[in-house]
């Protein structure tokens, strides 16, 4: 989902519904320092806090170098210092692809721009962005319209910048300006104590020049000859605040995206979604671009906020939202988190509302209803909010015992006169249900995307906007930025013996097990199958015959099964453990219980899965392979497959390998690799109180195809991984415990170590080099090993697309081919980094994955490491389809995903979106309960790839 919609959505998708798909790419069968550069210069010191994370990188090029062929060493002055490495040179492999970018070239300012910091008080809180942009907006407007002409932009939270140094009187830097922004009650709102509020809030702002920019800054940058410091991303952000300004002050925002109703689509429970645009500045090689997409917000439904409610919970008639009548302590948790921050209008039925005053946002809502409620008036009458209403605005409430809104005031106001203005995003996380609806309206095919694009410029009003020209700034209306491409040639596949087809060169990101056997087959010692869903909709004869179908395919694949006919019976999650594992003990006669647990699920089962993860994964390390009961019924024998390359890499097998030959810069034998993915899991938006979760995965063996992980709990929201050093020391120590005993090679240590990094904004890499490089540092010291460290950051949360020129040239989905990687026209002039398409779309425009090389003391070549970074993709043990991302990365992702699983299913710690909180005031203290809950994975569990 693009970056306007309002959840928190993580998935491998490619782009805007285009899923990577195939047999894995989804849970099937249900389950669901600045790196050393050529010239040795240091890394700058840090960037400006003020800067704008997603667009603060880049060192420019001639202009006349923005079309580099292959063979080009990237032009780059030796004195500037970088982040990141510095570009070695461009890729050559594979065949060349000419593609069209969703871009727009950019003209630079020609004169300074003025910074200025704006402070607005009363301080005592940070004030929403829309309520900064009213003030400024009448501070330009009304207050003090000769000092703000020609008209400054302003970012909403700090920074404002101005095409003139502003004639603050008297010659003077600063300047503060008293006003009253109009906030008198609105009729219906009634304070704890029945007393009206009078007067507005009195906003004093004060502008003081922080820095003049000069666009030379740019210009050099452009050219490659201005190293990466202060200045120049604070001139990006400028320039991004300026292209902004005109929609911001016209359509509801999100970030870098604004949104319009001109299409819109009515999801249900209570949302709608808005289509809009996504632009951001980005430097390229030798010109400044403007990065354009379409995205997409979800909405909340206008109109009355009893419908939006009982839309919200999938309920009818206003009595449902009475706790008096049985609405649910967890269900009104769940929809007080779904309205807290919404701003809503008061509107007394049958009466006029002329003088309304602003939208206010609720805060919560009350335990009971407006005929339960009391408050005390000035007169020391007592009076409940209903008498309240009937006595003051002459108004007999409908459904007095229905629960209320509650605004920051104290105020309580009866949910039948309160009304959802137009144009809000919810910035909460989307129901799972809804996510379907979400992705149909979000996706678009690549012609139709592309044509999107380039009437941009049109809606965007870039020739109209009075803010670009008052700064001199110019966006050419020409079709979208072309690009050289490459297709790299995918890597050979290497199964197991016994396969009449050993070998494989997957076509269009994909190839299939027809013919195939694992490359390391596993052994199902014993196995017992539980069946959870009633048995009217699952009887025995269905559960022997999905027991047939599957054996068909685990044989097929070459898997030993010593058991034919397991045992079967119905039963619940509670007793697993006491009825399972002892009855497939007593038919064996004693001895171990199963080392596979089949289970089949009903269709809503999300309690049922936790619970059955738990006690597999944490408790008796035991592969569980969970089946939803509709999927299995009746599936055919590509259903079963995809279930056994599941099955296999649990119980310890490997489905393939690359082959040495086709990427020896990823299986070199003088050069045993640790391959690492990291990734970190933030709580869902409007979720507080809970922690973040960090993973990182790695192989143990020397085809890169067998993983580990290790999943931890860390404090909310922080965005660099606290226990890496712990993680990757025990993960160094076993994979030279793998390397001798199972593999006996030697000696055991590693060589290299490549490490993904996912999750980290372009404003954070330095912060990855100052504090998780170190980490990784030490835990190699730890194991007293001396292995030379590359680290580059992955990105998905990007809005870059590529579209084949030529209809011959795109595969069936209309996509790039999988393969496609862009290193020149777009990207960073001296830091090495580039764009890499690694899978066949399926659905809508598929997003290629950004790489930003940030440490590299192997001095890998372009083309090795792009080889390499591709033959990953096509590891991913669920899929016979090349993924996305590499593998290890794509793992780390699932593994935080899972991290509920380490939580005991009958204790107090829901992480489900409804789930309460922990009734515990001090951050620190919830932390710790969190850690100290938080189980570890079963001895067993930790030497297998579990999270399959």
């Amino acid at each position: 989902m693009s970056s306007g919609a309002a959840a928190s959505i993580r998935s491998r998708s490619g782009g805007d519904g285009s899923r990577e798909g195939g047999t894995g790419g989804r849970p099937s069968g249900g389950d669901s320092p600045g790196g050393p550069s050529p010239s040795g210069s240091p890394p700058p010191s840090g960037t400006s806090a003020r800067d704008e994370r997603s667009s603060s990188r880049g060192v420019g090029r001639p202009a006349d170098a923005s079309h580099n062929s292959a063979d080009q060493v990237p032009r780059i002055d030796k004195i500037i210092t970088t982040i990141g490495v510095k570009r070695p040179s461009y890729g050559k492999a594979g065949r060349s692809l000419k593609v069209w970018t969703n871009h727009f070239q950019m003209k630079i300012p020609g004169t300074n721009i003025y910074h200025y910091d704006e402070i607005i008080s009363p301080t005592g809180k940070t004030l929403p962005i829309r309520l900064n942009m009213e003030i400024f907006k009448r501070l330009q407007f009304d207050v003090a319209p000769d000092v703000f002409t020609p008209r400054a932009v302003y970012d909403g939270r700090k920074n404002v910048f101005a095409a003139r140094e502003l004639p603050f009187p008297s010659g003077s830097q600063e300047v503060s300006n008293f006003f009253t922004l109009t906030d008198t009650t609105s009729s219906g709102e009634t304070a704890e104590d029945g007393e009206r509020r009078r007067g507005g809030k009195i906003y004093k702002v004060r502008l003081k020049l922080v820095a003049t920019i000069n666009p030379e800054v740019l210009s050099r940058f452009l050219q490659g000859t201005q190293s990466h410091d202060n200045a120049v991303p604070t001139a990006i952000t400028a320039l991004n605040v300026v292209i902004r300004m005109e929609p911001v002050m016209h359509y509801p925002f999100n970030v870098r995206s604004f949104f319009t109703n001109r299409e819109t689509a009515d999801i249900g429970a209570g949302m709608v979604l808005w289509r809009g645009y996504f632009q951001s500045v980005r430097p390229a090689i030798g010109r400044m671009l403007i990065n354009v997409d379409i995205s997409t917000a979800v909405m909340y439904m206008p109109g009355p906020i009893i419908d939006v409610a009982l839309g919200f919970l999938k309920k009818r008639g206003p009595h449902a939202l009475s706790l008096r009548r049985g609405l649910p302590d967890r269900e009104l948790i769940r929809l007080q988190r779904h309205l807290s921050g919404v701003r809503i209008n008061i509107e007394i039925p049958g009466q006029s509302s002329a003088a309304r005053r602003p939208a206010r946002p609720i805060k919560k809502l009350t335990r009971a209803g407006a005929d339960e409620l009391s408050f005390t008036m000035r007169d020391g009458q007592t009076v409940t909010v209903a008498q309240y209403f009937e006595m003051t605005h002459n108004y007999k409430l409908r459904w007095p015992d229905i629960v209320c809104i509650e605004l920051a005031s104290g105020a309580i106001i009866p949910m039948e006169c309160c009304t959802l203005p137009e144009g809000q995003i919810m910035r909460k996380q989307v129901p799972p249900d809804m996510m379907k609806d979400v992705l149909k309206f979000a996706t678009k095919r690549p012609p139709q995307r592309l044509q999107s694009i380039r009437e941009a410029p049109d809606v965007l009003n870039y020739g109209q906007s009075e803010y670009l020209k008052h700064f001199g700034m110019e966006v050419s209306s020409n079709a979208a930025v072309e690009s050289s491409a490459r297709v790299l040639d995918p890597p050979t596949l290497k199964y197991g013996q016994g396969s009449r087809q050993p070998t494989i060169t997957p076509r269009d990101g994909a190839w299939n097990m027809v013919d195939k056997k694992f490359y390391r087959p596993a052994t199902i010692k014993r196995w017992v199958v539980v069946v959870y869903e009633r048995e009217q909709q699952f009887n025995m004869g269905t559960a022997r015959a999905m027991v047939r179908n599957l054996l068909d395919a685990l044989v097929a694949a070459g898997m030993v099964v010593n058991d034919n006919d397991p045992v079967i019976f119905y039963d619940r999650p509670q007793r697993i453990y006491d009825t399972a594992g002892k009855r497939c003990i007593e038919k064996h006669g004693g001895g171990a219980g199963p080392n596979l647990m089949v289970i089949v699920l009903p269709e809503s089962s999300a309690d049922y899965y936790q619970a059955i993860k738990h006690f597999g994964d944490i408790q008796r390390g035991v592969a569980t392979q969970c089946l939803k009961s509709y999927k299995c019924k009746g599936a055919n024998k590509q259903y079963f497959s995809n279930v056994v390359l599941k099955i296999n890499v649990k119980l310890g097998g490997i489905n393939v390998i690359p082959d040495a030959r086709s990427v020896p810069a990823l299986t070199d034998p003088k050069n045993p690799t640790i391959v690492m993915g990291a990734d970190i899991m933030h709580p869902a938006p409007g979720a507080h109180g809970r922690p973040s979760f960090t993973a990182l995965v790695g192989n143990l063996d020397h085809e890169t195809a067998k993983y580990v992980a290790d999943c931890r709990v860390q404090t909310s929201r922080q965005e660099m991984i606290d226990d890496l050093e712990s993680m990757a020391t025990a993960h160094i120590a076993m994979y030279k415990k793998y390397r001798t005993g199972v593999e006996k090679k030697f000696p055991a240590d590693p060589k290299r170590l490549i490490f993904y990094r996912d999750g980290v904004s372009e404003g954070e890499f330095k912060t990855v080099l100052d504090y998780e490089l170190p980490q990784l540092k030490r835990a190699l010291a730890n194991n007293n090993v001396e292995a030379k460290i590359t680290l580059l950051v992955v990105s998905k949360g990007h809005h870059v697309r590529f579209f084949p020129q030529k209809r011959e040239d795109a595969d069936r989905s209309e996509n790039c081919p999988a393969g496609t990687v862009v290193d020149n026209d777009i990207t960073h002039p001296t830091e090495f980094d580039f764009y890499l398409q690694s899978h066949a779309g399926l659905l809508g425009t598929s997003r290629p994955t950004h790489y930003n090389v940030l440490y590299d003391e192997n001095g890998f070549t372009t083309d090795d490491l792009q080889s390499l970074t591709f033959a990953l993709c096509h590891v991913y043990a669920r899929s016979t389809r090349s993924v996305s991302v590499p593998a290890p990365v794509y793992y780390a992702d699932i593994v935080c995903s899972r991290a509920k699983n380490h939580y005991s299913p009958e204790g107090d710690f829901d992480l489900t979106e409804s789930g309460t909180h922990l009734e515990l005031s001090d951050a620190g203290r919830q932390l710790e309960a969190y850690r100290a809950n938080f189980k570890p994975l079963h001895d067993q569990s930790k030497k297998l790839m579990y999270f399959t």
